[in-house]
């Protein structure tokens, strides 16, 4: 037993939202916070927000975040007596916390062993099981033999799943229907778990029907105390990667929350655990009375805010309290479950080309406020973001009273945040919070990746370009130098008549829109919209035109948001927000179908982005160039390779659209933005 051993500061080993999250509750234990920073996070708000900050070398994460004789040399000379490592990098890693240990510093966290037993998915599986602790059918011992497996395969029955015993994340995972399938997918699993594990040791599961992805939040002490804190219902995952997470499950019953919770405790003690750690497991849709272990992550996870949200514990703070030899300062009975809780991941990726990590400039930044609204974000105006880490720039969390008012809070809270100069998937975020099938709790681990396949950003809606027009016109009119002067107002104000049209050319970045918007009463509330495309003066091309009816029934402003309640033609009305960038002067629209960047060109600019060919190769991310296939001056057809690219780890290869005459602009080993032209075809006159 750990006798209590109290600290005062605290090394964060770890960057962006979770180094931001662990050092407000070290603050608010009147404790000190010690970062540590690579070169690309120099000026990160985890940086700023620290008391000290200790700089452990270049962008890349393997000569910095994750070397350990750096963390441990700036714990060191910071004077930290403990060591939170946040999630990620070295938080489950073993030596790291042995060296701690070794080192005489405090690794809040579990005991080596533990991470250790729990690492290796084949032992984790015995371990749990000398507890009685319900696995999956399956075989699973080191050293198997493809033979072996194959021979198991049939009493385990089919469908079977194909897992590496080293890994996560979904390498080398496999689903076999049928006998005749296994061996090749076997060959496979094996050479992807070695080549992203170093180990390509492998074991067999059943494949559970319709399975759902739920985990269960457990503290231990060195007390031989353990409680659980409910489950988080974890199934909305994009090839295995979670994207939305909830607590409590829509699918457990009470009897059933209370043995899955008992079962995540027993697998806890039965390796010896000690601080905050995740028990996963596997429940069917169609039998949520049967579970079964998957895995425990040995740290806190990316989704621990919608549990503190549902029952008021700070996770963090009991991390550290356990850390000082500290008895849990709850017994399992005062944990209580109130409300709902879910949360949805901010990527900086592109989800409708792919879900391709994006990057650039942080040019503006506005999260969302309100009732039950909760950010974690470790990201700041003006900061660029690049390819060298986790594309995750914040985490939007919201609680309500029951699940449909949680679920409703967060459309609410993605639609009113702002991040402008790249692109983010908060709009995949709201098409999946206000899915059928999400809102009715129906969900599995294949739901978002049978549904993603197809999904493509909203077309800007005329509503949305005629928002943007009047918001524009109204600003303009109230901070003009002009201001009171009736006679030259932006709305070309008339006394005892309806305001002067507004008329704006305006785009999305994709589509132009010459936009008119003309009142149709004195109040200025009642407008006729029309939208229409951009043709050339003289030209024979007919511009097509939307119009719409637009009555505006409420309009509240609070600095660079403008909330709008508007009837569009024969619908009931509907919220629409719009905020303007405090930057660069975009607006962002937010109504029921999405969020859109919208900008005002001139009509010169406009004419001139029609005209523009598809010959551009553009990077579809932050990257750096690895090699070039076709040399400038040359000629290539369509979908011949041009350029290849690296980034998070991936090669993209760049082909050209059109046959004709390239020029290379970039040189290998020359890093790139999202956006910016690589290289040109010019497409011969011929065809």
């Amino acid at each position: 037993m750990n006798s209590p051993k109290k600290f005062g500061t605290v090394l964060i080993a770890n960057r962006g939202e979770i180094a931001v999250r662990v050092m407000k509750t070290v603050h608010a234990m009147s404790m000190k916070a010690v970062a540590i920073y690579s070169d690309a996070d120099r000026h990160a708000p985890h940086v700023k927000l620290a008391d000290k900050a200790v700089h452990v070398g270049p962008a890349a994460a393997a000569q910095s975040y994750l070397d350990i004789e750096k963390v441990i040399a700036a714990a060191k000379s910071s004077g930290a007596e403990a060591i939170h490592p946040g999630y990620g990098f070295l938080s489950e890693n073993a030596e790291f916390a042995q060296r701690c240990e070794d080192e005489g510093i405090i690794f809040i966290g579990p005991p080596a062993s533990a991470i250790e037993k729990m690492g290796d998915k084949i032992t984790a599986r015995s371990t749990v099981e000398s507890r009685d602790v319900p696995t999956v059918p399956g075989i699973s011992r080191p050293g198997l033999t493809d033979q072996e497996i194959i021979d198991a395969a049939p009493e385990i029955g089919f469908p079977v799943l194909i897992k590496p015993s080293a890994g996560g994340g979904g390498k080398g995972m496999h689903r076999v229907d049928t006998p005749e399938a296994l061996p090749q997918a076997l060959v496979s699993a094996r050479r992807e778990a070695a080549s992203s594990f170093g180990d390509d040791t492998l074991f067999l599961e059943h494949f559970v029907d319709t399975p759902r992805h739920i985990e269960v939040q457990i503290v231990a002490d060195s007390h031989g105390n353990v409680i659980h804190f409910g489950e988080r219902e974890c199934s909305l995952q994009r090839r295995h990667q979670k994207v939305i997470e909830e607590a409590p499950s829509a699918l457990l019953d009470a009897a059933t929350r209370q043995e899955i919770g008992e079962a995540a405790c027993d697998a806890a003690r039965a390796c010896g655990y000690r601080g905050a750690g995740t028990v996963e497991f596997i429940v069917s849709a169609k039998q949520p009375e049967r579970f079964f272990f998957m895995e425990m992550n040995t740290r806190l996870q990316v989704e621990h805010p919608v549990t503190e949200l549902v029952t008021g514990v700070d996770l963090v703070e009991w991390q550290i309290r356990v850390a000082q030899g500290e008895e849990l300062p709850l017994r399992q009975e005062e944990i209580t479950l109130t409300g709902h809780s879910v949360e949805a991941r901010v990527y900086a990726e592109d989800a409708a080309g792919g879900f391709l990590p994006t990057g650039g400039t942080i040019e503006s930044l506005s999260w969302p406020t309100g009732a039950g609204v909760r950010v974690d974000s470790g990201v700041r105006e003006g900061q660029h973001i690049g390819s060298d880490y986790d594309p995750m720039l914040a985490k939007i969390i919201t609680w309500g009273h029951d699940r449909e008012q949680a679920l409703q809070r967060l459309d609410e809270a993605l639609s009113a945040m702002v991040v402008d100069g790249l692109v983010t998937n908060v709009n995949f975020n709201r098409f999946l919070v206000t899915r059928p099938e999400v809102i009715a709790g129906e969900l599995d681990t294949g739901l978002l990746d049978r549904i993603s396949d197809d999904y493509a950003d909203p077309a800007t809606p005329p509503a949305a370009f005629a928002l943007a027009a009047l918001d524009r016109a109204t600003r303009s009119a109230a901070t003009s130098s002009t201001l009171g002067r009736a006679w030259t107002a932006a709305d070309g104000w008339r006394a005892g008549r309806a305001p002067a049209p507004i008329r704006a050319i305006l785009t999305d970045g994709t589509d132009v829109r010459e936009v008119t918007v003309s009142a149709t009463a004195v109040d200025g509330q009642s407008w006729n919209v029309t939208v229409s495309t951009i043709v050339e003066r003289g030209s024979d091309e007919t511009p097509e035109v939307t119009s719409l009816q637009l009555d505006l029934l409420d309009r509240e402003s609070s600095g660079s948001t403008t909330d709008y309640h508007a009837g569009i033609d024969d619908n009931p009305a509907e919220h629409w927000t719009v905020t303007t960038s405090r930057t660069r002067g975009h607006s962002h629209v937010s109504g029921p179908s999405g969020t859109y960047a919208i900008d005002q060109v001139s009509r010169a600019a406009a004419l001139a982005a029609a005209a523009e060919g598809d010959g551009a190769i553009t990077s579809p991310m932050p990257g750096t160039v690895i090699a070039i296939d076709a040399e400038s001056g040359s000629e290539v057809t369509a979908g011949q390779a041009v350029l290849v690219i690296e980034a998070m780890k991936m090669e993209h290869t760049l082909t050209a659209a059109v046959p004709g005459t390239v020029t290379v602009h970039v040189a290998v080993g020359e890093k790139v933005e999202s956006g910016a032209v690589l290289a040109d075809v010019v497409e011969h006159e011929d065809g």
